[in-house]
C-alpha cells in the first residue's frame, strides 16, 4: 500500500481527537494542563535559541517550495502528456496537510475546547447596564490620560516606548507575563519571549498584528504597527503560547498583564486596547454618551488614536478583507461561534473585572 494513503489516515484521527475535546471538556482540560505544557515547553526551548522567527522562515519557504513544485508538476504533466505527476502532487499535498493538521490539533487545537479563563479567575460574566459600560469607559479614559503623561511623543507624533529597541520590549513582555502568572497560576510556565517578524509590513497588509505559530511554539509580533500597540500584542500572543486560544480571553489577559507590569508604556498599551473595545461598544449602545466621553480624551491620547487610524487606512486592501474572512472562518471552526465578533466579548470580561473590584 502507498505510504501516503496511510498518512492520510491521520486526518480522521485528528478529527476524532477534536470531536472528543469538543464533547468532553474534561479531556481537553487534562490535555491543556498536563500534556500541552510539556510539548510547548520542550519545543519552544529549542525554537527560542535563535532570535528570528522560525515560523516566518518556514511559511516563506513552504510557499516558495509549493510554487516551485506546482510549476514542476505542470511542466512535466504537459511535456510527458501524463497525469501521473498531477496525481502525485495532490496526493503528496493531501498527505502533508494530514500531518500538519494533526500537529495543529495536538499543539493548539485541543486547547480551544478547554475551560475558559473565567473558570480560573472567578470572574462572573453577566448582563451589564449601559451605565456600567459608561463607568468602565470613564475609568479607562482616566487611566489612559494619566498614563500617557509619563510617555514621550516621538518624531512621528505618537507615544514612544521605553527601551532601546523591540528586543528589549519583548524581554519586558516576558517579564510582565511572568509577573501576572504569580496571581493566576494557570498561566505559569517556562516560556520564551515573543519573536519580531522581519516582514511585518506584509502582516499589516493582511490586517494581522500578531500570530501564534503552533508548530514552533513562537509568539510572532508585527513591529511595523504603531509603537504603543506593540506591548499589548506581544502579551496577547504570549497568552496563546500559554495555552489559552480564545481571542477575547487573550485580549483581556493581555490587558491584565500590561496594567500590572510596572511599566507605564505597557500599562498605556493595554489600557488603550481595552479603551478602544469599550468605547466601540458604547458607540453602538449610546452614541451621545460616546461623544461626550470622547471629548475627555487628552490631546495626546487623541493624537495616538488618529495616528493608528491613519496607519491602518494605508492597508485597507482587498487582501486585508480576504484575510479577515479567512480569520473569521478559522475562529468559527475552532469553537468561537461569533467569529471575529468574539473579540468584542472582551468588554464583558472587563465589566466583570471592574464589577468585582468595586464589590458589586
Amino acid at each position: 500500500m502507498d505510504k501516503r494513503v496511510i498518512v492520510l489516515m491521520l486526518m480522521p484521527v485528528s478529527l476524532i481527537l477534536t470531536l472528543i475535546a469538543r464533547i468532553n471538556q474534561g479531556f481537553a482540560e487534562f490535555y491543556a494542563l498536563n500534556i500541552y505544557p510539556v510539548l510547548a515547553g520542550t519545543i519552544s526551548f529549542f525554537s527560542s535559541k535563535v532570535k528570528f522567527s522560525i515560523g516566518e522562515f518556514l511559511i516563506i519557504a513552504l510557499v516558495a517550495a509549493l510554487i516551485i513544485y506546482f510549476v514542476y508538476t505542470l511542466v512535466h504533466t504537459f511535456t510527458e502528456k501524463s497525469f501521473q505527476h498531477l496525481k502525485n502532487f495532490f496526493l503528496n499535498a493531501a498527505a502533508f496537510l494530514s500531518i500538519v493538521y494533526l500537529l495543529f490539533v495536538l499543539f493548539c487545537g485541543i486547547n480551544y475546547h478547554r475551560h475558559e479563563f473565567t473558570y480560573y479567575s472567578g470572574l462572573e460574566i453577566r448582563e451589564s447596564s449601559v451605565e456600567e459600560l459608561i463607568n468602565l469607559c470613564e475609568i479607562l479614559i482616566n487611566d489612559a490620560n494619566e498614563t500617557r503623561t509619563g510617555l514621550s511623543t516621538g518624531s512621528e507624533g505618537t507615544a514612544e516606548l521605553y527601551g532601546e529597541n523591540y528586543y528589549d520590549t519583548a524581554e519586558r513582555a516576558k517579564s510582565a507575563f511572568d509577573k501576572i502568572s504569580g496571581e493566576y497560576t494557570v498561566l505559569k510556565g517556562n516560556y520564551p519571549s515573543p519573536k519580531l517578524v522581519t516582514f511585518s509590513k506584509g502582516m499589516s497588509y493582511l490586517d494581522i498584528t500578531g500570530i501564534f505559530f503552533p508548530f514552533t511554539f513562537e509568539a510572532n509580533v508585527n513591529i511595523d504597527i504603531p509603537p504603543y500597540q506593540v506591548p499589548a500584542v506581544m502579551l496577547h500572543e504570549l497568552v496563546h503560547l500559554r495555552g489559552f486560544m480564545r481571542e477575547d480571553e487573550a485580549n483581556f489577559i493581555s490587558y491584565l498583564a500590561c496594567v500590572n507590569s510596572g511599566y507605564d508604556d505597557f500599562s498605556y498599551s493595554g489600557t488603550m486596547l481595552a479603551l478602544v473595545y469599550a468605547m466601540n461598544s458604547l458607540y453602538y449602545e449610546d452614541y451621545d454618551a460616546y461623544l461626550n466621553l470622547y471629548d475627555r480624551y487628552s490631546p495626546e491620547v487623541r493624537n495616538d488614536l488618529k495616528y493608528s487610524s491613519n496607519y491602518w487606512k494605508n492597508y485597507e486592501t482587498k487582501v486585508a478583507e480576504i484575510s479577515d474572512r479567512v480569520n473569521d472562518s478559522y475562529l468559527k471552526a475552532n469553537n468561537q461561534d461569533d467569529g471575529v465578533k468574539s473579540y468584542g466579548r472582551m468588554v464583558d470580561l472587563l465589566l466583570a473585572y471592574y464589577s468585582g473590584r468595586n464589590g458589586d
